[in-house]
């Protein structure tokens, strides 16, 4: 197992969401790697908790990654959580990501969850992603 491509796979998805023009539109960007303390804005994505797990083979090295990107809005329902939501799980999911080390085999939608937080006056969705990387 390797967790050495881990740096270079959160830098690229963060890239790739904050390049992301129908997320932009929606979050104004506001993604974040650490949710920055203070006010924060009303709608948001923070890169989250990772899983890495060994996935080499006859061929060479590898791990498995299974990571969190969620999005939390203090709006009066979900409908603009899952409108940022669905526009992470399209930016990610089949992206052709190019790393600074390592190379991206793939990366797929796992599940979501959804839930109300901080008395119901928060929205959250943690989105959780697996992603085959070669070292």
């Amino acid at each position: 197992m390797s967790y050495a491509a881990a740096a270079a796979l959160q830098a690229a998805i963060y890239q790739r969401l904050m390049a992301d023009t129908a997320l932009e539109a929606l979050v104004a960007g506001a993604v974040f790697d650490a949710v920055p303390a203070g006010v924060v804005p009303a709608l948001y994505v923070a890169l989250g908790p990772e899983d890495v797990r060994e996935a080499a083979d006859k061929t060479g090295g590898g791990a498995e990654h299974r990571f969190v990107v969620s999005v939390v809005s203090d709006a009066a329902g979900f409908q603009g959580a899952k409108a940022a939501a669905a526009a992470v799980s399209d930016a990610l999911v089949g992206a052709e990501l190019i790393l600074a080390r390592g190379r991206l085999v793939g990366l797929w939608f796992m599940r979501a969850v959804a839930r109300r937080q901080a008395g119901g006056a928060v929205r959250r969705i943690d989105l959780t992603f697996r992603a085959r990387v070669e070292v």
